[in-house]
């Protein structure tokens, strides 16, 4: 399925439907914390928000959207998610509060890039 984005929102210039490569991390209230990689971080998030992602997120009801990078390619994401994993808690922790101090669920910010409300875009999206 694709979807358009605007690169800025105040100006609303479209980038062309290509993958968006990200790394990032969800948590619950605790926080129990998550590290992924998607090449589609608006479809992923929705998807973990919406209980549809992996078993572990969905046994922690991580659905708290903590921390996100974007990155050119796949194989940029892969190497820095295995950088965030190696770190220990208290790293991930402090990764998260220099973008996000008050472990704020901001998965907003990444829905606001959609032109297309995310529930209209994969709500029929069928998962085995």
């Amino acid at each position: 399925m694709s979807f358009r984005l605007v690169r800025n929102p105040v100006k609303k210039e479209k980038m062309s439907d290509e993958k968006i490569f990200g790394i990032y991390i969800m948590g619950n209230d605790r926080p129990t914390l998550y590290v992924g990689v998607t090449n589609n971080l608006i479809r992923r998030i929705w998807e973990h928000k919406n209980n549809k992602g992996g078993a572990f997120t969905q046994k922690y009801k991580l659905n708290k959207l903590l921390y996100y990078e974007f990155t050119e390619t796949p194989y940029q994401s892969i190497i820095r998610e295995k950088q965030i994993k190696n770190m220990t808690r208290k790293g991930k922790l402090e990764l998260i509060k220099n973008k996000n101090p008050r472990l704020f669920d901001i998965s907003g910010e990444i829905f606001s890039l959609c032109e297309t409300n995310p529930d209209e875009l994969f709500r029929d999206t069928q998962y085995f």
